[in-house]
């Protein structure tokens, strides 16, 4: 999983009360901060991928997307809650209508397979449901599940797995796994254009590449400085308004992109989890060296 540098996040912890259960990373350019991906220690996991849409409004939507992952990460631990029930409630209510486009993989990893929904779904029956058998490996990215021409999918999964076929006859360990993975992640088959274009100009380009170098014009390395202070305010979606409420496309558009968190996480049949994140940028889209922006986690999922 890669988390893209274009609004300020936190680096992955457990979150606070009341939701000390929850190990993620959290989107703090809205108020919700709310996250793209989590896992808990009863075992729920969630993991989101915005959709490539075609203007800004529908891209970030009402509300913040992370409030999906979280509505299921930060449930009470005590709360008995189907992978199918919170899904049908989801629809119901109608909250998945009033993000931007998302594809959302939830469910618990001592309970598969996992569900992936979006808000193009109307209905439960129509769920996608994934990892159900052993050796099964399944590529999402910022599109519709089983959209299969974007490259970087195809790639992804047949480099998925290699790696770990690879990593199985070495007899190797996990954090060589883990290393195995980030090679994966950092695949980078972009086509470079002209210098200083920026993500307007890239957008179609980006579905050919699963690692994204850093887009943007020198000259606008400030702005990723101010996505900083953007942050603190209620809802960072004001400072893209065109003065009627609705969303500017263009400063939508700015500033600067690249993959800034790259995630790994692995689950054992005992029920160990190891959650492996590296930062490549701070929230300024200062380079970090590799290494020095490394955090790992691991625990034992509570039965």
């Amino acid at each position: 999983m890669q988390e893209f540098l274009h609004r300020p996040t936190s680096a992955v912890d457990w979150w606070p009360e009341p939701s000390s259960h929850v190990l993620g990373s959290r989107d703090l350019a809205r108020a919700a901060h709310g996250t793209w991906m989590g896992v808990t220690r009863q075992g729920r996991i969630a993991v989101l991928t915005n959709y490539r849409e075609d203007s800004a409004c529908q891209a970030v939507g009402q509300c913040s997307r992370g409030t999906i992952v979280s509505s299921w990460l930060a449930m009470p631990p005590d709360r008995e809650c189907s992978t199918r029930q919170f899904i049908e409630d989801m629809i119901a209510d109608g909250t998945a209508q009033s993000v931007g486009g998302f594809s959302l993989v939830c469910g618990k990893v001592t309970e598969l397979p996992l569900a992936i929904m979006s808000n193009r779904v109307s209905h439960v029956d129509r769920i996608t449901w994934v990892a159900g058998e052993r050796g099964e490996t399944v590529g999402l990215s910022n599109t519709a599940f089983g959209d299969r021409p974007w490259p970087k999918i195809i790639q992804g999964e047949a480099l998925m797995k290699q790696a770990i076929e690879a990593h199985v006859q070495a007899g190797e360990g996990e954090d060589e796994l883990i290393q195995r993975l980030l090679g994966v992640l950092s695949t980078d088959t972009l086509p470079r254009l002209a210098d200083g274009a920026g993500l307007e100009t890239y957008i179609n380009h980006l579905r050919k590449s699963i690692f994204v170098p850093v887009i943007g014009g020198q000259d606008e390395v400030d702005r990723a400085a101010d996505e900083v202070a953007a942050g603190q305010v209620p809802d960072k979606v004001g400072v893209l308004t065109n003065g009627d409420g609705s969303l500017d496309q263009k400063a939508y558009m700015r500033g600067l992109y690249g993959t800034q968190k790259q995630t790994v996480v692995l689950v054992d049949h005992s029920g160990r989890v190891k959650y492996f994140e590296r930062t490549l940028y701070d929230n300024a889209a200062k380079p970090i060296p590799i290494g020095k922006g490394d955090r790992c986690f691991e625990f034992m999922i509570e039965q």
